[in-house]
């Protein structure tokens, strides 16, 4: 990853196929359009791609969760359960539909964990939102089983994993609706974009129509459509679209070349007994943006992040640190900072987000260093890398 590592003619063709017709609005135009329809062809191939009835592309991801939380009737006052490990986004679309997201702790595949969602339950809790964090998957059919039994909503944030798979059905095929991301640095990319996806045809209708002011683009004259709920604009470009059409087609080839370059990685890393890897429930499924791993404590994965910047091994994260990934940096949050208020600060009994305590999560991200698999490593470059990454952790353990 990303997608924009191997834009080529492909891409290119897709969006002069649109700036030819000079329609780059998604709905209307038909005789202008000249049969191109970007937006509505990668939504049939993304529903075909991930074996749901329907999707819906949208601006981006975070566009994609706020549809899916108001087309799942998730609202004001509304909790859902997220982990504290996942793009700031997430959370910020709960915040968005008045909705208080309550934090539960995540495991070893660095998502939610299933045995710890009992005691994050409420009266007024109303959903579960598990994120497949760094192109693998959580213990997904726990937590469904989970919110089957309890009558909880299930949304997935699939934004990081799209071409990921569980026992060989897609991630964010498995709850009421799922999101996913397509924006610049994602493992496709539209430059900016997202989908809804989802196997229910209300959700679906509903989505569509609030992603467009409430349109219900039935027949083809927009001026005549009704509108049958309040919406906003979360809708994408044929432009955009017509990127991310065109990458949807390399998926194959990306995940092909995402899992031989990791497992080169992975290979090279398993010789130190010290470094301990991710639970991921599928291997076979894994989208393989990112290899992570967990070292013996903080200090010891202090040290491997600032060595390998320092050796010049790029695409590194240490989570436990990261300003946009993980709760712990999360100040504007946590004291609920916008400059026009929150639905949330009406809610005189909400969580306390300054004081959260979550030390299982805290234990496994400050020993946890994630590396970002790239596509366009030639065979010398993947060679290096994994030479300098054996010469720290060499250094290291001395």
């Amino acid at each position: 990853m990303p997608g924009f590592e191997i834009f080529g003619e492909e891409e290119r063709k897709e969006v002069q196929d649109v700036l030819d017709t000079g329609v780059l609005f998604r709905y209307g135009f038909d005789a202008a359009r000249k049969g191109h329809w970007k937006a509505r062809t990668f939504e049939t191939e993304l529903a075909k791609r991930m074996g749901v009835e329907y999707c819906h592309l949208c601006s981006n991801g975070t566009a994609a969760l706020c549809i899916a939380l108001a087309a799942s009737g998730i609202g004001a006052g509304d909790e859902v359960i997220v982990p504290p490990f996942t793009f700031i986004a997430t959370v910020e679309a709960i915040l968005a539909a008045g909705a208080i997201p309550v934090f539960s702790d995540i495991d070893d595949t660095l998502c939610l964990d299933p045995q710890a969602l009992e005691s994050a339950i409420t009266p007024r809790t109303k959903a579960v939102l598990p994120v497949h964090m760094c192109g693998a998957m959580a213990h997904i059919e726990d937590i469904k089983k989970f919110c089957v039994q309890r009558d909880l909503v299930m949304i997935e944030d699939a934004c990081q994993s799209v071409g990921g798979s569980y026992n060989g059905k897609s991630l964010g095929t498995f709850g009421q609706m799922g999101c996913f991301s397509f924006d610049a640095v994602k493992t496709i990319t539209c430059g900016e974009g997202g989908a809804v996806v989802t196997d229910d045809k209300k959700l679906y209708t509903l989505a569509d129509a609030y992603a467009d002011h409430g349109h219900d683009h039935i027949g083809n004259d927009r001026g005549l459509e009704d509108h049958i709920i309040l919406g906003s604009n979360f809708r994408i470009s044929e432009l955009n679209a017509a990127v991310g059409l065109a990458q949807l087609n390399k998926l194959d080839f990306i995940l092909e070349k995402q899992r031989a370059h990791k497992k080169a990685i992975k290979d090279a890393l398993a010789h130190f007994p010290e470094i301990g890897f991710r639970k991921i429930p599928d291997p076979q499924g894994d989208s393989a943006t990112f290899l992570s791993f967990f070292l013996p404590d903080e200090a010891f994965a202090r040290a491997a992040s600032t060595s390998l910047a320092d050796e010049g091994v790029d695409g590194c994260f240490y989570w436990y640190v990261n300003n946009w990934h993980y709760i712990r940096q999360w100040d504007h949050f946590k004291t609920l900072k916008s400059p026009a208020g929150l639905p949330i600060t009406l809610v005189k009994d909400r969580p306390d987000y300054g004081k959260i305590q979550l030390p299982k999560s805290d234990d496994i991200m400050k020993r946890t260093i994630s590396m970002q698999i790239k596509l366009s490593w030639s065979v010398d470059e993947l060679s290096q890398r994994i030479e300098k990454i054996t010469k720290v952790f060499q250094k290291i353990r001395k």
